[in-house]
Order: structure tokens, then sequence, then C-alpha cells
């Protein structure tokens, strides 16, 4: 073969092989690309497919959210109404209890105001000395077989207070048939002069009673209260009140030496000088005002018991403070 020729062949050899490869070479290139946007289009579709499956679970969850909210709005609903069905069901309960325990009770008074089972049978009276059961009783205006329920606790107690020596009043009833009136009475302790008789009066200064005779207790003198205001349950005017306070310290300091039951009057007509006497011992004692009693009585005492059987008079109304000596000056009287 021509050497020429040969060249050429070799020439057409070479070209069609650098051909083959060029398009070997961009086939490959091709088949890449071609790979490579198969695999973006797979990425791409599961992609989409992740954000649907997303969206979808996001769809999900908002709307169980929104069932779970509703449900919860209409459990919250029904609780209220529970809550209001259960309050008016309370409310009717209560009323119809009420009326029923109403019922009850009214039926149980007509009960009580009309049976003979609550008719008074008994009237006790306890705490009483000085005023008997009677009297009370009469005062209290009750009377057996009436209804225990009918009488008024106050208007009872008002006029078993009518009675001066009454003080306090409580009263009972037993059921079924039983009244108890219990009272404390006020106490006589002194006696006053009035018009040829003797009015009773206690330490507050109450006329309890005017009687004939003054019971042995200590006789006040030279009272300022007018005759007419001295009326059983009445007190003392407020000068006589203050003077009783006094008249209780001398009893009290006399006590301090056993001479209580040896006073028999009390002159208070001047409270800057009273005057005690001592009947039995024949002796009057001039006190002077109310201080240092405690102490007068300590000389009056040593003097009663020094000049024991003699008659006369102890004068302890001067100024202890001021060296005054009490002394005693026998009545020339025989």
């Amino acid at each position: 073969m021509p050497k020429k020729m040969k060249e050429a062949n070799m020439n057409l050899y070479y070209m069609n092989y650098g051909q083959a490869q060029d398009r070997s070479k961009k086939n490959s290139e091709e088949r890449k690309k071609t790979k490579e946007r198969q695999k973006r289009i797979k990425q791409n579709k599961e992609t989409q497919k992740d954000d649907f499956d997303l969206n979808t679970e996001t769809v999900i969850q908002m709307t169980n959210k929104n069932k779970i909210k509703k449900e919860e709005e209409k459990r919250k609903r029904l609780t209220q109404e529970e809550r209001k069905r259960k309050k008016r069901i309370r409310k009717i309960k209560f009323l119809l209890k009420t009326m029923l325990l109403l019922g009850i009770i009214i039926g149980g008074i007509a009960f009580a105001m009309i049976s003979p089972i609550f008719n008074i049978k008994e009237i006790q009276v306890l705490g009483n000395e000085q005023v008997s059961k009677e009297t009370i009783i009469s005062l209290s205006e009750l009377k057996t077989e009436e209804n225990i329920f009918r009488f008024g606790l106050f208007k009872v107690i008002d006029n078993i207070k009518e009675n001066a020596y009454i003080e306090k009043v409580k009263i009972h009833r037993k059921i079924p048939s039983t009244v108890q009136i219990e009272v404390e009475e006020r106490k006589h302790n002194y006696s006053i002069d009035f018009l040829g008789k003797y009015a009773y009066i206690n330490t507050q200064g109450y006329i309890l009673e005017i009687a004939e005779d003054s019971k042995q207790k200590v006789i006040l003198q030279g009272i300022e209260t007018p005759e007419e205001q001295v009326v059983v349950g009445n007190r003392l005017n407020n000068g006589d009140l203050e003077r009783l306070e006094d008249v209780i310290k001398m009893i009290n300091a006399t006590k301090e030496y056993d001479l209580d039951a040896k006073v028999t009057s009390i002159d208070i007509k001047d409270k800057n000088e009273y005057s005690i006497y001592f009947q039995e011992e024949g002796k009057k004692v001039h006190l002077g005002d109310n201080t240092n009693l405690s102490n007068k009585m300590l000389y009056v005492n040593a003097i009663l018991q020094e000049e024991k059987g003699k008659a006369g008079e102890i004068f302890a109304n001067g100024d202890l403070n001021n060296k005054f000596r009490v002394y005693f000056r026998e009545s020339l009287n025989v």
C-alpha cells in the first residue's frame, strides 16, 4: 500500500477515533447530567413528600387541638350547667326543708299552745326568805291550768319586782307543766325612825318595808329625806345615800372589835358629827367625821372595857393626827 494512502487511512482512523471518543465523552456527560437531573427530581419529590407529610401532620395537630378545645369548651359548658343545675336543686331542697321545718315548728307551737299536757300544774318558788311563796305567786299572776307558754316572762318578772324586797327574778319553764320562780331578795340592814314607826332599808338605801318595830337592826336617826318620799320601793335622797356609805364604813370599823352587835343607833344628821349609841353600855360615842374610823374604834373599845357599867359619853371626834386624846365623860344623871 502506498505510504500516502496508509497515512490517509491512519488519519482517517484517528479522526474517527477522536470523534468516537468525543461522542463517548459527550454521551457520558449527558448520562451524568441525566442521572443528576433524575436525582434532583427524586430529591424534589422526596422533599415535596416530606413537606406534604409535615403539612399534613400540622393540619392534623391543629385539627386535633381544635377538637380538644371544642371538647373542653363543651365540657366546661356542661360543667357550668351542671353546677347551676345542682345549685338550683340545692336551693329547692333547702326551701323544702325550711318549709318543712317551719311547718313542724308552727304545728308544734300550735299543739303546745292548746294541748292540756302543757297546762301549769305546779309553781315553785326558790330563794325567798323575807317574802312568802304565796305573795310571790300572787304577784306573778300565774295560775295553775294556764298554758305554760301563754304568759310573758318580762311581765311576770316586773310584777314580782313590785315588791321592794325582790331585787332579781328568774323564771324557768320546766316542761311540760312546772314553772320555777327564782328570786334574789334585798336584805333589811338598817331601820329609820319614821312617824313613830320604822322604815326598813338595805345598804343601797332602798326602802323595803314600814313596820312597827326595828327588828333589832341599827336605827338611823336624822335622815333628811322628806317624809312624803319615804315610800316602799323608793330610795333615800342623795345626801342620805352619801351618809349611808359612811354608816357602812362605821359598822365595818366596829366589826374589827366585835362591837357591831352592840350598836343600837347612829345619828347621821351632820356628816361632820356622827354619833353612835351603845344602849346596853349606856354610852354615846361622838365620832366626828368618817376619818380614822379604825383608830377611833380602837380607843372606843378600850374605854368601853375600862368604863364598863358606867353611863356617859365617849369623845373621839377630835383630830387624832394632832395628838387628840379620846376620853370618856361619865353622865351625872342617876
